[in-house]
């Protein structure tokens, strides 16, 4: 099969053998979808070799147990756990200490024809949400485990830097549960997709704004956003870091004592808000997608998802 892998520290387009695992279920992917975590990956984050991409939609061709059929339409839970630990057996594998994580902890990812996942990690999709909605699940839910972090209301003052693909995610997110965030960024044409949910700045301005929020959520995927974020909180606000990149992040660790500054990591989320979110149409994803390119083509489509504005490229073809 055709996938799209890091090998030796190279971005590579192979053909590699069918994956089989016994008690996995096999699934037939329709469409991944290119995140920063895949450019980073690709710039040397985590170290991994393998196939890479974690967001995708498709079909169970082999069920591997559990309640599924051939033929059921899924997304995926990309951390796998062993089932038996104590953080398994409560039901969240994303922190089992001998997981392994779709195309970015051992174990080959999504940007591939075939892959395979333990069925309770697959998740059926419903009738109305298509595709390409479909591939957004595992982003958008990242976006909802922010509202499962921190404790929010309407009146929140809450600001997300970074106007890319999960900065907007988690605009929608906020707007949706009823809060309206300031969305900071550097892309004006970004921005104004987001101009109906949230306040916009431009991030050469967000200087002016002066240290007025309660929540910071620090989406850009930079170095630079860690101290923005923290010339933006109020003393005892809380600041959520979502990005994830290669290299190393400088922190003022005083400011963060002085100011008694909250620092929250948050990755994965829970499916299931993301899925409701999608069925209510309370989300746009269509906005998002920049480009769809076959899965032969994935060194141009990595280049395509790391050049300037773009937002999200799919690989695949939807049924």
């Amino acid at each position: 099969m055709r996938a799209l892998r890091v090998e030796s520290g190279r971005l590579v387009s192979a053909v590699v053998p069918d994956v089989r695992a016994e008690g996995e279920a096999l699934v037939r992917v329709t469409l991944s979808g290119i995140c920063n975590t895949d450019l980073e990956i690709a710039r040397g984050y985590m170290g991994f070799e393998g196939t890479i991409g974690h967001e995708f939609v498709g079909v169970v061709a082999e069920v591997g147990g559990g309640d599924l059929a051939v033929g059921d339409r899924v997304v995926g839970e990309i951390n796998a756990g062993c089932g038996t630990c104590a953080r398994c057996r409560e039901g969240d594998s994303r922190h089992c200490p001998s997981r392994t994580v779709l195309g970015i902890l051992a174990r080959d990812g999504a940007h591939a024809e075939l892959l395979r996942l333990p069925p309770r990690n697959l998740v059926r999709v419903p009738r109305n949400v298509s595709d390409e909605q479909a591939v957004f699940v595992e982003p958008l839910a990242a976006a909802c485990a922010i509202l499962d972090a921190v404790d929010m209301t309407p009146a929140s003052r809450v600001a997300v830097i970074g106007d890319g693909k999960l900065g907007n995610l988690c605009v929608q997110v906020l707007a949706a549960s009823g809060i309206r965030p300031v969305a900071i960024g550097k892309h004006a044409e970004k921005l104004r997709l987001l101009s109906s949910r949230a306040e916009t700045v431009e991030a050469s301005e967000a200087g002016s704004l002066g240290r007025r929020f309660d929540v910071v959520v620090e989406a850009s995927g930079t170095k630079s956003g860690f101290g923005l974020a923290l010339d933006l909180l109020e003393p005892r606000g809380t600041l959520v870091l979502k990005s994830t990149f290669f290299g190393a992040t400088e922190v003022d660790a005083a400011r963060i004592v002085i100011d008694e500054v909250r620092v929250v990591g948050s990755r994965c989320g829970r499916f299931a808000p993301a899925l409701a979110l999608l069925e209510s149409g309370a989300v746009d994803t269509a906005s998002l997608i920049s480009d769809q390119l076959p899965l032969a083509d994935g060194l141009r489509a990595m280049e395509r998802a790391a050049s300037p504005g773009v937002l999200k490229v799919l690989l695949g073809r939807p049924t």
